[in-house]
């Protein structure tokens, strides 16, 4: 059983490595810079879309700007801020930091095509709900409601592993590993817990979600920047030089130094673009499904709105990590992914531990809120409204399960589902991106200014 159960991790490692290879990472960095010139580099009104976002629009939907951006939030920031970026340091080097970078620089364009798509093609359901994202801008906007289902079920899939029962299981890895005292009776009592706030979230809807994501997302973020900030005034002394080895490595590759073997600059580029991607989901098509509850009066201003989720998960958040990893120095010594970031972090004694525990959890578990919303639109296009309940109340139940048992095939397959997703969306993105131009064209003759 052992051996049968070793193959099929193996398998679906492999499937996930394949999902996720070359091809893919192309095509979704293609579509950021096809987007980024298609749209006239709309990435200058980020400005604007960070004043939007926290002003309240007359518009349909079922939350506020913020209240959909939050949500957003919730599930785009997670491990992948910390974690991610020092497994691109660990492997890539130095340089890798600044390709993540640009990889959130140009994926502006592609968050605010999603969003723009999300509310143009929303419906109103005959509960008085809105609903949209890429499974109705493909049936609406291209006719092909049958990549619709297919973008839905891969989403419903990938939200139980990716959104759900994985990032349960890493907050029990980090409790563990902080609390060693209570290592064995951790996965029970921290599931309990976890599945009954997360009931008392997810069982209300999306605007019980919404109003626990708008105090949490600004909370954990301004938390995570600050400690960040504080350990970069520590090593301030090695900042000038910590940038100019991440812009000299992401162009050159990074030497052999003490126990970090070397990369090529292929390989510096190819995990910083891949760690990016994965962390701020641009062109995944998730974002976009939340972005269509929105209360908002224009499709235009809600993705300048969207945009900005990608702005600050990776331009803001994950520079932030990656200055903090670099600036450590400890990337020298070979580490894993896991064991570099305790190192950088532990260089602030007691604080810095903290910090890197305080983040990981309220990233985790905001991913779980995020992502059930995602799931439960993903199910409720292929079941209608009569699965919602059914779907939510399993929802908490695998937050528990998530807990308790150990997860590798179960993350890589999900991993699968996530990359999965990505393709049908594109599709929708590329092909309707002369709506998104046409749009917005439109919107900025007639609001020349916000």
């Amino acid at each position: 059983m052992q051996d049968f159960m070793k193959q099929i991790e193996a398998a679906m490692g492999a499937f996930s490595g394949f999902v996720w290879g070359v091809p893919l990472i192309v095509l979704l960095f293609g579509t950021h810079l096809f987007l980024t010139f298609r749209l006239g580099f709309i990435q200058r009104f980020i400005g604007r879309g960070i004043r939007l976002s926290f002003r309240k629009d007359s518009g349909d939907g079922d939350v506020t700007s913020f209240g959909s951006l939050a949500t957003a939030l919730a599930a785009t920031v997670g491990t992948g801020n910390i974690i991610g970026v020092a497994g691109a340091i660990a492997v890539g080097g130095p340089g890798a930091v600044l390709w993540m970078w640009l990889t959130g620089i140009f994926g502006i364009a592609t968050k605010y095509a999603e969003g723009v798509l999300a509310v143009k093609y929303r419906v109103r359901l005959p509960n008085g709900q809105m609903a949209g994202g890429p499974m109705y801008a493909l049936e609406k906007g291209l006719g092909m409601k049958w990549l619709g289902v297919v973008f839905a079920a891969f989403t419903a899939i990938a939200a139980f592993g990716i959104g759900n029962m994985t990032q349960a299981n890493a907050i029990v890895g980090q409790i563990q590993l902080n609390f060693p005292a209570v290592k064995d009776h951790a996965p029970v009592w921290a599931g309990a817990v976890m599945a009954a706030l997360t009931a008392a979230v997810v069982l209300g809807g999306i605007r019980s979600i919404s109003r626990f994501c708008t105090f949490l997302v600004p909370f954990m973020t301004v938390a995570y920047v600050l400690g960040c900030l504080i350990i970069l005034i520590k090593n301030a002394a090695v900042l000038p030089d910590t940038i100019a080895l991440i812009f000299r490595d992401a162009f050159t590759g990074t030497a052999a130094v003490g126990g970090f073997t070397g990369a090529a600059l292929k390989e510096v580029m190819r995990m910083g673009i891949a760690r990016g991607l994965f962390s701020n989901e641009s062109g995944l098509g998730s974002a976009p499904i939340v972005a269509a509850a929105a209360k908002t009066s224009s499709p235009v201003r809600q993705g300048l709105v969207s945009s900005t989720g990608t702005f600050w998960d990776t331009v803001v958040i994950c520079a932030m990590t990656g200055l903090v990893l670099v600036s450590s120095g400890h990337w020298k010594e070979g580490l894993g992914k896991a064991d570099l970031t305790r190192a950088a972090f532990a260089d602030l004694h007691t604080f810095g531990p903290i910090i890197l525990f305080v983040g990981l959890v309220t990233f985790v578990f905001s991913t779980i809120l995020g992502w059930s919303y995602y799931g439960e639109k993903a199910v409720e296009y292929l079941f209608g409204t009569g699965a919602v309940l059914p779907y939510r109340i399993l929802w908490v139940i695998m937050v528990f399960v998530g807990s308790v048992a150990p997860l590798k095939a179960v993350w890589d397959f999900a991993d699968a589902m996530n990359g999965l997703m990505a393709v049908p969306n594109l599709v929708a993105l590329l092909l309707l991106s002369g709506v998104v131009a046409s749009e917005t064209r439109k919107y900025f003759a007639e609001n020349p200014k916000d």
